[in-house]
């Protein structure tokens, strides 16, 4: 006779596995498709349950920012201040990407979680380091943010993927074909002498910012 097989060990329910599948659901239909009860439902327990491992949404929420930051190598205070911040840059940009509900939830915690708080410190530190004075500092930090996640805000928004330079073009073509000729001749001028140029990609803009933003830093820090 064969030998039955043994049922798979239901996996248990813990904080750490409810923020997983927090994140999925939010990465999967955004912020406005996580509930309670739609995150119990897919760990497979009734939603009064999940209150035995995480207090309340909030408490998710918290733990789901905590996750984010925890993927961001924390920048070294090596005195490379400028490295630190393209590097730091890049990857946050990256994390946005990949989780595009956390541009807006990020930065809107109370109460900030261990790898927030890690990461956070990492960059003022990496910036003292660096020789910017603690003014200097402050004014580094808040710049670099607004625009690391308003560019990932608006990527968000366009009407084409960031990176296809066919999409781009394409949508770029059919709109002007719409136009009467003549009309709108500076917005003429920079899509169709730049922006339909051969290799040009979205993408490009955020590095051309991020530079002239640390240079920017570098001429106040001396």
């Amino acid at each position: 006779m064969a030998k039955r097989s043994r049922p798979k060990a239901r996996q248990p329910i813990t904080r750490e596995r409810a923020l997983d599948e927090a994140v999925r659901l939010a990465d999967a239909g955004g912020l406005h498709e996580l509930s309670m009860r739609k995150l119990a439902q897919r760990l497979g327990i009734e939603a009064m349950s999940l209150y035995h491992h995480v207090p309340n949404k909030d408490a998710i929420l918290d733990g789901m920012v905590d996750r984010v930051f925890a993927e961001l190598e924390l920048p070294k205070p090596d005195g490379d201040w400028k490295r630190a911040m393209r590097a730091r840059a890049h990857a946050l940009l990256g994390a946005l990407r990949r989780h595009p509900w956390a541009v807006s939830l990020l930065e809107s915690r109370r109460t900030p979680g261990p790898a927030t708080l890690a990461h956070h410190d990492a960059v003022l530190g990496a910036l003292r380091a660096g020789g910017l004075s603690l003014e200097l500092t402050a004014h580094a930090y808040a710049l670099l943010d607004s625009f690391i996640y308003g560019f990932a805000q608006q990527e968000q928004v366009l009407p084409f993927e960031a990176g296809d330079e066919v999409e781009t073009q394409a949508l770029a073509k059919e709109f002007f074909a719409q136009l009467p000729p003549g009309a709108f001749p500076h917005l003429a001028e920079l899509t169709l002498g730049h922006v339909l140029e051969p290799g040009y990609t979205y993408a490009k803009e955020f590095e051309f910012g991020l530079e002239l933003i640390l240079e920017g830093l570098e001429r106040k820090r001396t």
